[in-house]
């Protein structure tokens, strides 16, 4: 699946596996984590910064547990993930293209005013 059609299926189902307000909540912290720990992880390959990065990808780290646990309160669960390399894209993708969409288009507050 290429990055276009993965993005437009995640965008497709998203409402449907966000709609647990503590999941919702959850994810407007967790997601700003994954995204400063990825830039800071950046940050330090390139400053060669040994506690940075180790700090930063903590930070990645923690921020799919928590969005994972978040999840634990869907009614619907996300699709399993087919492999690693799938589980790589959609999780990049989901934290820096569809969560922020998500999020931007309002889809956000109205899932988190519906539940």
């Amino acid at each position: 699946m290429s990055a276009s059609q993965l993005l437009r299926w995640q965008w497709e189902g998203y409402s449907r596996y966000h709609r647990s307000r503590f999941n919702l909540l959850l994810h407007i912290a967790a997601v700003p984590m994954f995204l400063v720990g990825n830039v800071a992880l950046v940050v330090a390959l390139v400053q060669r910064s040994w506690p940075l990065g180790i700090t930063a990808a903590g930070a990645m780290v923690l921020s799919i547990a928590l969005q994972g646990r978040g999840h634990r309160h869907e009614h619907i669960p996300p699709e399993p993930f087919t492999s690693p390399l799938n589980a790589v894209a959609r999780i990049f993708l989901e934290q820096w293209v569809t969560f922020p969409r998500f999020l931007f288009s309002g889809s956000w507050a109205r899932a988190l005013r519906q539940h």
